[in-house]
């Protein structure tokens, strides 16, 4: 599987458990399905840009680095989201952070360099 496509499907993979960890956060139990509706679609745009990032730069250092700040990024986008008070840094960016590190490394050591075309 190419790198693109392996980040897109490990980070959708990824986002649902990544959504599914709020569980453990008992005061947002209530809206469960919009937090994993919201994990998925963030692991979904990590996933291309990180694969997108493995396919130019062949490095496992640096795709892990990029996937962890991607991750931490697009998770703490979703923290300033949060209304009230109460903005969950530790609970949302703690797995984000993971979920972009597992993407980073995945794509660069398990996805496919594009084929050169034979003339």
């Amino acid at each position: 599987m190419n790198k693109p496509v392996l980040g897109l499907v490990l980070g959708g993979i990824l986002g649902i458990f990544d959504g599914l960890s709020a569980w453990f956060t008992p005061a947002v139990r209530s809206q469960m399905m919009g937090i994993v509706i919201g994990s998925t679609v963030k692991g979904l745009i990590a996933g291309i840009l990180i694969g997108y990032f493995a396919r130019k730069v062949n490095s496992l250092a640096l795709g892990i680095v990029f996937g962890l700040s991607v991750g931490l990024l697009l998770a703490y986008g979703v923290c300033m989201m949060q209304p009230g008070p109460n903005h969950y840094y530790f609970e949302i960016m703690l797995p984000g952070g993971i979920v972009g590190t597992i993407i980073g490394y995945a794509t660069q050591r398990f996805g496919q360099q594009p084929r050169a075309i034979a003339d």
